[in-house]
């Protein structure tokens, strides 16, 4: 299983919170997610400058560093590139993954979103897809169409490549999406602590049991498919 966390500092420092309290969140967080094991993790922080995104991504690079986490960058290249993140997670309306692939270095991560069948089979050369919304999530704007399961499947049945989802991720819920043959799941609030009253300016947790139990669920769910 395959996990992402993907960042988004005003839901973990909260939303005033300046940038130098909120980079020291995103670093907590980025620690917790190592001792546990996330695979990947996403600094998705669409709004800062190249100069702030790039002080965020080196801190949390440094703070992974050791570990088998790996830092990637939402969309800024750019930005990727310079800090040496280890990929670029490309959105659904950016360059195409060739011009990545193109000024890239060997071994390094491209990956995309899509959000719906026609537009992942016209992918190629990503080295795996983020699928969603699949579940009603506080991400996204209420009412915004779902995936669902089925078109998280068909997504999946549709390319040669892992296929994570995205939308309203639990621990609950993983097993269904290996059932829908998933590759494992990308996430903001999973990995954020669900009490919305918690005192700023960090809601930083440790990632451990979340992490294991949820890999679990999912590992005997793919099991169960053999």
């Amino acid at each position: 299983m395959t996990l992402c966390l993907v960042t988004d500092r005003r839901r973990l420092a909260g939303a005033g919170a300046p940038l130098a309290e909120a980079r020291a969140c995103l670093v907590a967080q980025a620690r917790f997610a190592a001792e546990a094991g996330v695979d990947l993790l996403q600094v998705r922080e669409r709004d800062l400058e190249a100069a702030d995104l790039a002080s965020v991504v080196r801190a949390v690079i440094a703070a992974v560093n050791g570990s088998r986490t790996l830092v990637l960058v939402n969309d800024r290249l750019d930005v990727a590139l310079a800090c040496g993140a280890a990929g670029v997670h490309l959105r659904g309306d950016s360059l195409p993954v060739d011009a990545a692939r193109r000024i890239a270095p060997a071994g390094f991560l491209v990956g995309r979103s899509v959000h719906g069948l026609d537009e992942a089979r016209a992918v190629a050369g990503a080295d795996y897809l983020i699928a969603g919304t699949v579940f009603p999530s506080r991400s996204k704007e209420s009412g915004s169409p779902c995936l669902g399961l089925d078109g998280l499947e068909a997504i999946v049945k549709s390319v040669a490549i892992p296929v994570l989802a995205i939308g309203g991720v639990t621990e609950e819920l993983v097993a269904a999406l290996a059932r829908a043959g998933a590759a494992g799941c990308a996430a903001i609030g999973a990995f954020i602590g669900d009490d919305p009253d918690a005192p700023a300016p960090c809601r930083a947790m440790p990632l451990g049991g979340w992490v294991d139990r949820a890999r679990q669920r999912f590992d005997a769910a793919k099991l169960a498919l053999k």
